[in-house]
């Protein structure tokens, strides 16, 4: 390979540190990760709508109100594209890139209807066995290690919705390295890692899964969306390649997220681990009370017209990022909003997002959490931070921990199969 080849296909140098959330935000710099919370309620006291030139252009508002505003604003505000990056969509409203989240109306609610069926509550029921199974496996194998510190990120959290989605799409779970792979280009630091092989790109990869299922027809979620039909006709490749796209990204790194954040929470606060032990008819709240407090997922929009937010001037073809993690802290609209209250009774929060693109896939994400969760108090009821300066937090519109060192202070076996 030639020195030349060598330096074209070098990722850029990193960004420099934001000098000024306020002015000048960068939610894909470590500095923004490590500190999102408090950055958020800095900026909802003195500044409720941040801006930056980066990106070209991208705005960050920090109040439920601006927020919620904005999510169910289609007019004003176009889906076309929900990552914020320094280049725009090239494929035009209203379908997108990876329909339904990238849909406009009318054809958001067309291709929203068609994956309905398919992640109901009666769709998912039958998946929370396998996915107790695997959580068990996974602490089997975490516990065998004989070591009482363990990462319970890479370790428990990060294979969980990795193992459920490839089970999902009938893709096989050993490709968790890939999906981890795109997710860091597309989600954590987007378009921050120099050119990719096409080999190498999630579209080769999906382009591949998709043949080799119309080569060989099975009853997965690919299939199903093979099976579909649009006025009449086959769903385009297009459609089914943007679709898998989104199931793929949006069903992993979310609730893995959500995952690591609640074992990140719960390492710190001994008595609402005793709470979840003793009493797990609690379960059913903290998993929504942990979801507004450690919400995971940041959307975004293109101004589609001008428009004036939070009193600022958002001008036509300017990012808006959609912190739903903000909007959940926001003390205006929740009580005790810095808190984890693990019995909030009335809990409306924006976990999985407002307006038209509400998450389709939240019934999948709350069984993944509540299951993660009752497996790993089963067998380590008491547990805490061993390395608190050692947490790293993700980058980009997806955080949560991606190391979690933790020391194992109780556990238990595990049944016999």
């Amino acid at each position: 390979m030639s020195d030349q080849t060598t330096e074209r296909r070098t990722a850029p140098p990193p960004r420099p540190a934001p000098s000024d959330m306020a002015t000048d935000f960068d939610h894909t710099h470590d500095d923004y990760a490590a500190a999102a919370p408090e950055i958020w309620d800095d900026l909802r006291q003195r500044c409720p709508v941040a801006h930056t030139d980066r990106f070209g252009g991208a705005w960050l508002p920090t109040r439920h109100e601006d927020v919620a505003a904005i999510a169910h604003d289609t007019t004003h505000f176009t889906s076309q594209s929900v990552i914020v990056s320094d280049t725009k969509p090239f494929i035009p409203a209203p379908v997108g890139f990876a329909p339904p989240i990238t849909s406009d109306p009318p054809f958001h609610e067309i291709a929203r209807r068609l994956l309905l069926p398919a992640f109901s509550p009666k769709a998912i029921r039958p998946l929370e066995a396998s996915t107790r199974t695997l959580c068990a496996g996974l602490l089997d194998d975490l516990l065998a290690q004989g070591t009482d510190e363990v990462d319970a990120a890479t370790g428990y959290a990060q294979h969980i919705p990795v193992g459920v989605i490839a089970h999902m799409l009938g893709v096989p779970r050993e490709d968790g390295d890939r999906f981890r792979m795109f997710i860091h280009r597309i989600l954590e630091k987007p378009g921050q890692n120099g050119p990719v092989e096409a080999e190498d790109t999630m579209i080769h990869y999906l382009d591949k899964v998709i043949q080799d299922h119309r080569d060989e027809p099975r009853d997965d979620l690919i299939g199903y969306l093979l099976g579909l039909e649009l006025d009449g006709e086959p769903l385009s490749e297009d459609h089914v390649i943007g679709t898998v796209a989104l199931l793929l990204i949006a069903g992993i790194d979310t609730t893995w997220s959500a995952i690591g954040a609640s074992l990140w929470h719960l390492a710190q606060h001994p008595e609402q681990r005793r709470r979840l032990v003793e009493e797990p008819e609690l379960m059913t709240f903290a998993v929504e009370e942990l979801l507004r407090a450690y919400a995971p997922v940041t959307m975004a929009r293109l101004v589609a017209e001008d428009v004036e937010v939070g009193g600022q001037e958002m001008k036509e073809g300017d990012w808006v990022l959609l912190p739903f993690p903000a909007a959940n802290r926001d003390p205006e609209f929740f009580d005790r909003a810095d808190e984890v209250v693990l019995d909030r009774e009335r809990n409306r929060h924006a976990a999985f997002g407002l307006g038209i693109h509400r998450c389709i896939g939240s019934n999948l994400a709350r069984m993944e959490l509540r299951v993660a969760l009752e497996e790993w108090l089963r067998r380590v009821p008491d547990f805490e931070l061993s390395d608190p300066e050692g947490v790293r937090w993700s980058s980009g519109q997806v955080r949560g921990p991606r190391t979690l060192p933790v020391r194992l202070l109780a556990t238990t076996p595990g049944e016999a199969s």
